[in-house]
């Protein structure tokens, strides 16, 4: 397969996961009435994804050490058949309303808003930089992204009704979700490809060592479910953020002075994450009318892919950043490797490994360093933003404030 094939087998997978991710969250919001029932209920859904997103990385791995890079996506065609099935066997029908058309030119102006930001993003930190790439798409995400609002604005019915984001717990939440996948998705890929490129880990070995993020949030996710009703969404949510920022950082100064410091940082993190996700999900749900259920759940769908998708175009491109601008100038270092840490790689098997090549390693893992103490600071900063929308009634123990009609 090519790249081209490779991208647009992705695309559309993306297109099936953004349509059945906020349908699952949207059923559960019009299954369960009682509000201690449908937090443990959407705690659970958040803790089956924390699951496989903890086996991904690990199952993963080991196909890429035995099988062809393909097996990675094969792999996933049995699960959806069996999903398929027990979806018509088990889920209920539902009620359609025809009245209620879906409107393509909003989807299309979103997309391309959220495209031209994200290479906006991308082109601006590369190394080098280009600028007018960056512009031209700054300037479609900005034209694209009005031209969207204005739209909702006329339609009777329109994708997405502006007014919820006036309730500050609904707020809160779709922050929060930006705010949490921003920082696992970061804290991932960046992990993934340190210890792998410097450590020599597999990619077994490394999708296990990312894994505790993921298997740490599971305990959170659930208690948070069960305890919401008792203390309110601003602790689990403020707390989970600032555990998740201390977990970052413990990562980040730890990692020179040995693996364990990794995998307690990982745990510290993913503890704190898990019930910012779970809770971030309660307060999108329940602070919305019914009849909104399905346009907040692709609210939240909407920003934990944008959370994911600003970690990849910022963060891996500051990280290359950082490896450039911590090189020394003078020290006989190739120019192939200046070029970025794995292009370093490979001058080094050619010609072997100089006293460059250490100091290229430690540009690397001094970069690798300062993106997660930005992560970390993201977080922090997450979490001031969100103790403040969650001041007074907006973060009590009911999980609401007044529900936008």
């Amino acid at each position: 397969a090519t790249a081209g094939q490779l991208i647009a087998a992705r695309a559309f997978l993306a297109v099936g996961a953004a349509a059945m991710m906020p349908a699952t969250l949207a059923l559960i919001g019009l299954s369960f009435h009682e509000e201690r029932e449908r937090n443990i209920a959407i705690a659970i859904w958040g803790s089956v994804a924390i699951v496989g997103a903890a086996l991904g990385p690990i199952i993963g791995g080991l196909l890429l050490q035995h099988f062809w890079w393909g097996s990675v996506f094969l792999i996933n065609v049995p699960v959806v058949v069996v999903a398929f099935i027990a979806t018509l066997l088990l889920a209920p029908e539902g009620q359609r309303d025809s009245t209620r058309p879906w409107d393509l030119l909003s989807s299309l102006l979103a997309l391309a808003a959220l495209s031209g930001l994200v290479l906006a993003i991308k082109s601006l930190i590369a190394t080098p930089p280009s600028y007018s790439v960056g512009a031209v798409s700054l300037l479609l995400a900005v034209i694209s992204g009005i031209a969207f609002s204005r739209r909702q604005q006329q339609l009777p019915y329109p994708l997405l009704d502006f007014a919820i984001f006036r309730n500050p717990a609904f707020l809160a939440g779709t922050l929060s979700a930006v705010f949490t996948l921003f920082a696992m998705a970061g804290l991932q890929l960046l992990t993934t490809q340190r210890f792998q490129l410097v450590a020599g880990l597999s990619p077994l070995q490394a999708g296990l060592l990312v894994s505790v993020a993921a298997l740490g949030s599971l305990p959170s996710a659930l208690l948070g479910g069960s305890v919401l009703h008792r203390v309110g969404l601003r602790p689990l949510i403020c707390g989970g953020l600032a555990a998740g920022a201390v977990g970052v950082g413990v990562v980040a100064l730890g990692f020179p002075h040995g693996l364990g410091w990794v995998v307690a940082g990982m745990a510290i993190t993913g503890f704190g994450m898990g019930a910012a996700i779970s809770v971030a999900s309660t307060a999108i749900l329940n602070n919305v009318p019914p009849h909104r259920a399905g346009m907040a759940s692709s609210v939240e769908e909407v920003s934990y892919e944008f959370g994911g998708l600003l970690a990849v175009a910022l963060l891996g491109s500051l990280s290359a950043a950082m490896y450039g601008a911590f090189l020394p100038e003078s020290a006989g270092i190739p120019a192939a490797a200046r070029e970025g840490f794995t292009q370093a790689l490979h001058v080094a098997r050619e010609v072997g490994q100089g006293e460059w090549f250490a100091l290229a390693t430690a540009a690397y893992d001094r970069g690798y360093q300062i993106v997660l103490l930005v992560i970390s600071a993201v977080l922090a900063a997450g979490a001031v933003i969100i103790a403040r929308l969650l001041r007074g009634r907006a973060g009590g123990r009911d999980g609401a404030a007044d529900r936008v009609k």
